[in-house]
């Protein structure tokens, strides 16, 4: 890996990371604290995202896909928060919350994946 590359990553994640941040605040202060919104968010946002630049990836730039899809998706989205999140519904014993964002957030990251790959194909 080139120094542009490392260059790239690091931008995308120094503008995906607050960006993560900034749609926490703005979705806990809009809805309901229970169900971890921000977070589902976010991570179905990414992986729409991610979906476009893979099924782009022939047509695009070469610094692009380091760019936005390892530092600004890979900042923006967050596996760690998503299992913690998880974890604590599981401690709260909110079974039926834990059990619906755990579903909705793998199928709805497939599907949006899927969905940003089918959109790329119809743009190129």
């Amino acid at each position: 890996m080139d120094a542009l590359t490392v260059l790239l990553v690091g931008v995308g994640a120094a503008v995906g990371a607050p960006l993560r941040h900034l749609a926490d605040a703005v979705v806990r202060a809009r809805l309901d604290p229970v169900f971890p919104w921000a977070t589902f968010a976010v991570n179905v946002a990414g992986s729409l995202l991610l979906g476009a630049l893979v099924g782009a990836a022939g047509a695009l730039p070469p610094g692009l896909g380091p760019l936005l899809g390892t530092g600004f998706c890979g900042a923006l989205t967050t596996y760690s928060t998503f299992g913690y999140e998880l974890v604590a519904l599981a401690e709260r014993r909110a079974t039926p919350t834990a059990v619906a964002y755990l579903a909705g957030s793998v199928a709805s990251g497939i599907l949006a994946a899927a969905a940003g790959w089918a959109l790329a194909g119809l743009v190129l």
